[in-house]
């Protein structure tokens, strides 16, 4: 990513049992194999520790940071908080070797304790939901399993300034903005404390090798981030809020 500085009905049709039945979708284990497969993990992952430290910093050093789609767990390993916790469907690395408590679920079927978290990041994750209501039924998850006061820091591809290669990945399904997501965040309860429209790269598949050290001086250098940037950076914080019923015409 700073490789530059750089998600029938008949009664003669015989319908396969939910056993028998073959898994339909996308297998993410495959297609992620083959995305990141001229990326240097190792490089990857050194570079990820700079921008873990850098976004604890930004969200105010939370304890207790849960990402919800860890993936290999590139941030989760590397940001310095307390306790740290990730969910994903599919096992990529051994997180809980690094201390991390690893939940193998569906976010949306993961259990979560209740007002826990005072830090969450999510990373690259809302486009690869099904639609905008998903969108928003995940920020309610967090929003529930976050303390009042808690931090929530979102990133990922700006469609408004990528749109050319928003969905060359094949698990790209909804078109999401630095204004849309600042518009899910405040309904599902959180208030808006930072947005960078134009932050990171799209993607780690640069030109050059990843750098650490042109990763951090990029990252407190927000003067470069409109000239290379094509992912959004929001940060929020979780707010008591009363649901009101609206009433249909």
């Amino acid at each position: 990513m700073i490789g530059t500085v750089s998600v029938m009905a008949t009664p003669a049709l015989q319908v396969p049992s939910t056993s028998t039945r073959p898994e339909l979708g996308i297998d993410y284990a495959r297609l992620y194999e083959y995305r990141f497969r001229d990326v240097d993990q190792a490089g990857k992952l050194a570079v990820w520790g700079e921008i873990a430290r850098y976004v604890h910093a930004r969200m105010g050093a939370p304890e207790r940071m849960l990402d919800p789609a860890a993936g290999r767990g590139e941030f989760i390993r590397s940001v310095p908080a307390a306790e740290r916790w990730a969910v994903d469907m599919v096992k990529q690395a051994d997180l809980e070797a690094d201390n991390v408590k690893m939940i193998i679920s569906d976010i949306m079927d993961a259990e979560l304790p209740a007002d826990y978290f005072d830090g969450v990041w999510i990373s690259n994750f809302l486009e690869h939901l099904p639609d905008q209501n998903a969108v928003a039924d995940l920020l309610g998850k967090m929003h529930a399993a976050m303390t009042v006061g808690g931090r929530i820091a979102i990133m990922g591809p700006n469609f408004k300034y990528c749109a050319r290669e928003y969905f060359d990945c094949a698990d790209h399904t909804v078109i999401l903005s630095h204004v849309a997501v600042t518009e899910h965040l405040y309904a599902a309860g959180f208030e808006i404390e930072s947005v960078a429209p134009r932050f990171l790269p799209f993607s780690f598949r640069g030109v050059l090798p990843p750098s650490p050290a042109l990763t951090r001086r990029y990252l407190h250098t927000p003067a470069l981030w409109p000239l290379l940037g094509k992912q959004f950076f929001l940060i929020a914080r979780k707010v008591p809020v009363n649901r009101v019923e609206v009433e249909s015409a």
